[in-house]
């Protein structure tokens, strides 16, 4: 039943639908508190959101259901959850909260909550509190008057965002001279990316930093990086910075409006840290849609890639279980685990800006480094979800298919976690085979699941 409850990501759905709802926000909180408040001491939790308008509803409720259980609650308003992993590092407290749905629209939202070092918590303690949250006959144990928690803002919390962020980069060096577009995707970096930005010393010039609870991520974003692409060449910009709503993620334009994915971004950020002894074991950490030129191009220079599942908490498991410091996924998440222990688009973009002014190179310089083999996706909608091996017409192709594609592409199937998805993905050298054997796979995926 947890897993009813918590997803690879928290808890996200349709605002004011099951499970997403002010009495489930209400009881989760109760449920965290319970979990973690201790007796010898007062216990404190972080709470911070994007820019939706739902926002307010289940801040609120949260806060309520904590106080309730005892915990002191610190709410920071708007701020990317990479800020508030920080945060709650930073400001010991027992875990934090934050409240959004990344790149959904704003009629979703979400929860999920980082432990004290800033990590992801286990499925243990998320399996305990959903117990406790779907357990309807449960009795919570209140604690006495005197013990009931306190809720404060912290007025300041931006302000310290930024200087860890500039902590990331070279005490002596500036942006300036540099023109830079950055689109917030109307959501929690609108206020913290430019500030941050203009203060190291770029031109900067703003997209998507306008949020009104409803537009964050509309037509705008990492999604929808079309305006940022078109900014940079308006204004001939050195590079287009695309964030998306809770600002986890970043995808670029070089200086010509073409855009780098993450695996480009992380290939140039590995390549720089091999150069420099920084790179453990040379070991990079993408996921099973990570693509195939990217193993080649660890290989080529003495490193290796590792693969995990989808998802930013896989990525950092894998990274945290080889002792990697550079793992991410080619929507965007980035991890750099010498400044932060979660994705965080806007620290992922000084990593390349300071390459840029090391090296004197220009975006489309560095993005040559990797050129991407083709590689293409097809979801295929699905009335059950069987296991691919008794799916025959499915397995004969994809048989086929990595024969063909021996040494030179790769095939993956895979379930969606969340919707009645069969995810379908080709990739190789060769641009037509690979859309070839992408039809044949899609065509007997439809034969087999539908």
């Amino acid at each position: 039943m947890a897993e009813r409850i918590f997803g690879t990501d928290g808890l996200r759905g349709r605002v004011n639908a099951y499970p997403l709802t002010a009495e489930m926000a209400l009881r989760l909180g109760l449920a965290a508190g319970t979990v973690f408040r201790s007796e010898d001491s007062r216990r404190k939790v972080i709470i911070g959101k994007d820019t939706r308008l739902s926002g307010y509803l289940f801040e609120s409720a949260l806060t309520a259901g904590l106080c309730a259980a005892g915990m002191d609650v610190y709410q920071v308003g708007p701020l990317p959850t990479p800020a508030i992993a920080f945060l709650t590092r930073n400001m010991r407290a027992d875990f934090g909260v934050v409240i959004s749905a990344s790149h959904n629209p704003y009629h979703d939202n979400g929860i999920k909550f980082f432990d004290r070092e800033g990590f992801k918590l286990p499925d243990e303690i998320e399996n305990k509190m959903s117990d406790l949250i779907l357990d309807t006959d449960h009795q919570w144990e209140y604690p006495p008057s005197s013990k009931v928690g306190r809720a404060f803002r912290i007025v300041d919390a931006s302000g310290r965002y930024i200087v860890y962020l500039k902590s990331s980069f070279p005490l002596k060096m500036k942006l300036d001279g540099l023109r830079v577009v950055i689109d917030c995707a109307n959501g929690a970096n609108y206020k913290v990316a430019p500030l941050a930005l203009e203060e190291l010393g770029a031109e900067v010039f703003t997209l998507g930093t306008s949020p009104d609870g409803l537009n964050i991520n509309h037509q705008c974003g990492s999604l929808f990086p079309e305006k940022m692409q078109a900014k940079v060449r308006e204004v001939r910009a050195d590079i287009g910075l695309a964030l998306d709503g809770d600002a986890d993620r970043l995808i670029v334009s070089d200086e010509k409006g073409r855009l780098l994915d993450g695996d480009q971004i992380l290939a140039i950020c590995a390549a720089d840290l091999m150069q420099k002894g920084k790179l453990p074991g040379n070991l990079l950490v993408g996921t099973v849609m990570s693509n195939m030129a990217l193993d080649l191009f660890m290989k080529e220079r003495g490193g290796q890639l590792i693969r995990s599942n989808v998802g930013d908490r896989y990525v950092i498991e894998a990274m945290l279980q080889h002792g990697a410091m550079l793992g991410g996924e080619q929507s965007g998440h980035m991890i750099f685990r010498e400044y932060g222990t979660t994705g965080d688009g806007l620290l992922a973009a000084l990593q390349l800006l300071r390459i840029m002014r090391e090296t004197g190179k220009r975006v489309s310089e560095l993005a040559a480094m990797l050129k991407p083999f083709p590689q293409y996706l097809h979801n295929v909608k699905v009335s059950s979800k069987p296991p691919f091996e008794t799916c025959e017409n499915l397995m004969a192709v994809k048989r086929e298919a990595e024969q063909d594609l021996e040494g030179s592409g790769r095939v993956l199937l895979r379930y969606s976690g969340t919707e009645n998805l069969c995810r379908i993905m080709v990739e190789g050298k060769n641009d037509d085979r690979v859309k070839t054997w992408l039809q044949r796979l899609a065509d007997a995926a439809e034969q087999d699941l539908r």
